[in-house]
């Protein structure tokens, strides 16, 4: 069981989806990559500046006019502290001219690389710093794979008065992109295995409700309530 438990807040249905700039392959098969995310700085700077994708650059400006500041995951993980959402959100500020926030930290190590579903799910990322009230915030990110780290930082965010308006990764899983969970979804999760969303508030602070589209299609594909209660707490 989590220590410290994240902050999580609800969808808001015109979330928009996260904006992915490159295909998997061609961000983990980049000379750079795994130096970049042991920490290497100039390595990361090299794999963003050559994968970066000037129509997702394009898209992140329609929010211009809000003044957003970038603010990067900041993760310490097994091989070392990922240098890579600090530099893609460094490179972005001097492509759109907005702000970085370096100060929010992730709090916790949580090994999420190559980690499978339930292991994401089990090993939450906590964050600690502050941040402006009422300004708007992009959240840069290296991967995308079931969106919790950003949901979490989103809640961490959103918990201090800051507004969260979109989401941006060097690359991830497609079907992940669109973050905020669907009512209808959200029906068939709780149909299937609400018997344990009061366990699962215990456990790591929210309920179903605050879960990723993604997170909730991985619980639905689970046969039963038990096997997530299971694997949850095996994988934490």
């Amino acid at each position: 069981m989590l220590t410290t438990k994240p902050y999580r807040t609800a969808w808001n249905l015109d979330f928009p989806p996260v904006l992915i700039h490159a295909e998997e392959s061609l961000v983990k098969h980049h000379p750079e990559y795994l130096a970049a995310k042991m920490g290497d700085t100039d390595s990361a700077a090299s794999l963003v500046n050559e994968v970066l994708n000037d129509a997702v650059i394009e898209e992140l400006r329609a929010f211009h006019q809000l003044k957003p500041i970038l603010i990067s995951v900041h993760a310490e993980e097994e091989m070392g502290k990922n240098a890579i959402p600090e530099v893609m959100a460094d490179v972005l500020a001097v492509r759109l001219g907005w702000d970085t926030e370096p100060y929010v930290v992730q709090a916790n190590v949580v090994n999420h690389t190559g980690a499978d579903g339930f292991s994401r799910l089990a090993r939450q990322a906590v964050f600690s710093g502050a941040v402006v009230a009422a300004r708007h915030y992009v959240i840069v990110d290296d991967f995308i794979g079931q969106g919790g780290t950003i949901a979490n930082l989103r809640g961490h965010i959103e918990q201090q008065g800051g507004h969260v308006i979109a989401a941006t990764v060097l690359t991830g899983k497609p079907f992940s992109a669109t973050l905020g969970l669907s009512p209808d979804q959200l029906v068939i999760l709780r149909e299937k295995h609400g018997n344990i969303e009061n366990w699962w508030l215990t456990t790591f602070g929210f309920g179903f409700d605050c879960l990723t589209e993604s997170e909730a299609r991985y619980l639905i594909r689970t046969p039963n309530a038990e096997h997530i209660r299971n694997r949850i707490t095996a994988s934490a």
